[in-house]
């Protein structure tokens, strides 16, 4: 049992790691024609476009894996169903369950890589790409702390305590400087509302300037502010969180509900992040009956096909599950686990009539 057993893992994990490279390499590319377009703005050169796409690489490990998983599982049961070696093992007595136990040791092995890939490499280095990026483009450095959205722009540091898209702004603290490092002014505005062409309406806004022996305090209802700043450079420098980790998704909930804020979004990707790895698994063991009835519909690009179709039918039932969660409450575990459900569903009621049949 233990040479079948290594044999189908080795199939499987060689199927799935040359799907994986195959899909890696694909959207290195997409991402390459993408940033390409903007070639020349500000300091953007071919160097950082080129870094760009290698952070962007992480995250691309961390997305794909079940994607992978399931097509090279796909492929790979595929192959031994058409060599009559599934048909010669279950003749010899080994269970469907034995063969799912060993797809599903295969899949916790990569589910685990790619928790790893999720926690500790994809979040820092989108991080820095995004910080990569706008730095070269437009001079602008930002980071994302409990006090909001910290950007610094030319001599000026701007502090946003909250963005609502698409384009405003609250709690808006503008700290300017001179050319001595010295305070010049403090500007708060309640809100801010984006007018075009790098143009802002700041309201109700206070604002203190330094001089060298006095301080003077001014206050108005409308203020208007120039900025680099506009709402495209402000979705780009905020985190999103499904791209944080989960150790920061933890920390940032507890910290809106310390503050008595809603946290709900926050609390789905963390379990979705939590999840995710399990989505490899399940993936995998669906793979194992589909490719069963697969094996007489096509050849290669048939199962290719099918596994692109079932991939991308968890992506999107994975985000509706997200959304729906957001807009009815839905405790943050079942915005999270209700995909990998149905899909697991689904495996055991194929692989049940199969054995029926």
């Amino acid at each position: 049992m233990k040479t079948l057993r290594d044999y189908v893992a080795r199939e499987i994990a060689i199927s799935t790691l040359l799907v994986f490279v195959a899909l890696l390499l694909l959207f290195a590319f997409f991402d390459l024609v993408e940033q390409m377009k903007d070639l020349g703005r500000g300091a953007y050169q071919l160097r950082h476009i080129l870094l760009h796409v290698l952070l962007s690489a992480p995250n691309h490990v961390y997305e794909l894996f079940p994607i992978a998983a399931l097509i090279g599982t796909l492929f790979a049961v595929a192959q031994l169903v058409a060599s009559s070696e599934y048909t010669v093992m279950r003749a010899a007595g080994v269970s469907l369950a034995r063969i799912t136990g060993v797809i599903a040791l295969v899949g916790a092995a990569f589910g685990a890589v790619t928790f790893i890939v999720g926690e500790f490499l994809a979040p820092p280095a989108e991080q820095f790409a995004q910080r990569l990026r706008s730095q070269t483009i437009s001079g602008i450095v930002a980071q994302e702390f409990r006090s909001g959205l910290w950007i610094k722009d030319g001599t000026a540091f701007i502090n946003v305590a909250e963005i609502t898209p698409p384009a405003t702004l609250s709690g808006v603290r503008i700290y300017e400087f001179d050319e001595g490092s010295r305070l010049r002014s403090l500007r708060y505005a309640a809100g801010a509302e984006y007018q075009g062409q790098n143009r802002w309406t700041l309201r109700d806004v206070t604002q203190t300037e330094f001089g060298s022996s006095s301080t003077r305090v001014s206050r108005h209802e409308r203020m208007e502010w120039q900025s680099v700043l506009d709402p495209a450079l402000l979705s780009v420098l905020q985190v999103k969180p499904e791209k944080m980790s989960a150790w920061s998704l933890y920390s940032y909930s507890q910290h809106l509900k310390e503050n008595r804020q809603k946290s709900l979004r926050y609390e789905i990707a963390l379990w979705s992040k939590l999840l995710y790895p399990v989505a490899v698994v399940v993936m995998m063991i669906l793979a194992l009956p589909f490719a069963y009835f697969q094996n007489r519909q096509g050849g290669v690009g048939a199962k290719i096909f099918a596994g692109i179709m079932l991939g991308l039918g968890f992506h999107f039932l994975n985000r509706l599950f997200g959304h729906l969660g957001l807009l009815n409450d839905w405790p943050p575990v079942l915005g999270a686990i209700g995909p990998m459900l149905l899909f697991m569903a689904v495996a055991v009621a194929m692989m049940w009539w199969q054995e029926r049949r």
